[in-house]
């Protein structure tokens, strides 16, 4: 019985200790996340990227209307004109001046 009592009492003042340190290893690993995140050189690539999808995006629903023509079906129809719409490059006054 006493080499049971010892044994739980080993593994309960294990389990804190080692929950306390994945906690604080947990928190490291978010802070750094965050800043990574928050990086305006990872910023910029995540843009990018999400950017290219969406050109490859049209670029395929460009070649989807070409070979299928009216034949898709109206729901899919509408999404494609969406899809379209919202890859038109808007239109913003960078790099003009007010003067």
């Amino acid at each position: 019985m006493r080499y049971r009592l010892a044994f739980l009492t080993g593994a309960a003042v294990g389990y804190v200790l080692g929950a306390h340190a994945g906690r604080e290893r947990y928190e490291q690993l978010r802070k750094s996340a965050q800043r990574v995140a928050q990086n305006p050189a990872v910023r910029n690539a995540a843009e990018s990227a999400a950017q290219s999808g969406r050109s490859a995006a049209v670029k395929a629903a460009d070649t989807v209307t070409a070979k299928v023509g009216d034949r898709l079906p109206e729901p899919v129809a509408e999404r494609v004109k969406a899809l379209r719409d919202r890859s038109a490059p808007a239109e913003d006054d960078w790099g003009t001046s007010n003067t």
